[in-house]
C-alpha cells in the first residue's frame, strides 16, 4: 500500500490545498494529511482548529485522513509506516526552499522518497498566507477556500 503524508500548517486549508489532495488521492492508497505548527509563521487558527477544518473540507475522500503532528516530520512519516512525502509547487522560489528540505529529509532518512504535485492552474495564485491577509482586512475568502474555512476565519 502506498501512502503519502502532505505536510503543512494548513493556516488555513485553501482551495489549492484541497485540489492537491484530492487529485492525490487518487495517485496512492492512502493520503495524510499532516497538520503541523510551524514556529515561524504566525499561527492565525489553533492547531485543532485547522484539523478540524481540514477534515472537514477533505471528508469527501474517502482515503484520505487528517491528523496534528508535533515532531521531525520523518520522524512522523516512519512512525506512520509511510515513505512518501507530498509537498505541493506552485512557483519557483517554493522550488528552492523545496529542494533544500528534500535534502535534509533524505539525510535525516533516505528511505523517504518526496513527491512534487502542481497545483491546477486556476489556482495557482492561492496562498494561506495572502488568504490570511486578506481575511484579517475583513477582505471576501470566500473564492480562494471552503465556506467553512470563510466562517472560521471571519469569526477569527
Amino acid at each position: 500500500m502506498k501512502t503519502a503524508v502532505y505536510p503543512g500548517t494548513f493556516n488555513p486549508i485553501t482551495n489549492g490545498h484541497t485540489d492537491l489532495v484530492e487529485r492525490a488521492s487518487r495517485l496512492f492508497d492512502q493520503i495524510i494529511v499532516a497538520v503541523g505548527s510551524n514556529i515561524q509563521k504566525n499561527d492565525t487558527l489553533p492547531t485543532e482548529k485547522r484539523v478540524e477544518l481540514a477534515a472537514h473540507v477533505l471528508q469527501h475522500l474517502d482515503n484520505v485522513e487528517v491528523c496534528a503532528f508535533d515532531t521531525l516530520l520523518t520522524d512522523f512519516v516512519t512512525s506512520r509506516g509511510a515513505n512518501i512525502i507530498l509537498r505541493g509547487l506552485r512557483t519557483v522560489a517554493d522550488f528552492e526552499y523545496e529542494f533544500q528540505l528534500v535534502g535534509m529529509n533524505r539525510i535525516l532518512e533516505p528511505n523517504i522518497e518526496t513527491v512534487f504535485l502542481a497545483p491546477s492552474e486556476h489556482l495557482s495564485y492561492i496562498s494561506s498566507t495572502l488568504v490570511r491577509e486578506i481575511a484579517s482586512y475583513g477582505g471576501d475568502i470566500s473564492k480562494f477556500v471552503h465556506p467553512a474555512v470563510a466562517e472560521a476565519m471571519a469569526g477569527h
